[in-house]
């Protein structure tokens, strides 16, 4: 699967068309994923003896064939490639920018922290 987690991705496809978020979960055997306000659902909970009946919103998984990843060095949705260096190992680049995903996401989290 191309997409990870905290990858910024669009829906391309679907209710959510056009909305961006980043990659909460990944389904590997299934093919889908979970991302952040994004497929919300509610579920109704049932009152018992000890607590009250609630509603809790969450964000369900759906295919990843909706989404596109967001490159975060041009800012633009794009497919996802696979390079493979003589020394090292293989990794994801933007089509559109011939640049690498892998080193901008690693260097946009040390940003956060």
């Amino acid at each position: 699967m191309k997409i990870k987690v905290k990858d910024k991705v669009l829906v391309i496809a679907g209710k959510y068309k056009g909305k961006t978020g980043s990659v909460m979960r990944v389904y590997k055997k299934t093919g889908r994923i979970t991302v952040e306000k994004v497929n919300i659902r509610t579920r109704h909970i049932k009152k018992t003896t000890t607590h009250a009946g609630q509603k809790i919103k969450y964000e369900a998984p759906f295919d990843v064939s909706k989404v596109q990843l967001i490159c975060p060095n041009c800012n633009k949705s794009t497919r996802v490639a696979y390079s493979i260096p003589k020394q090292g190992k293989k990794f994801r680049t933007c089509l559109k920018c011939n640049e690498s995903v892998e080193q901008a996401v690693a260097k946009t989290e040390k940003k956060k922290k």
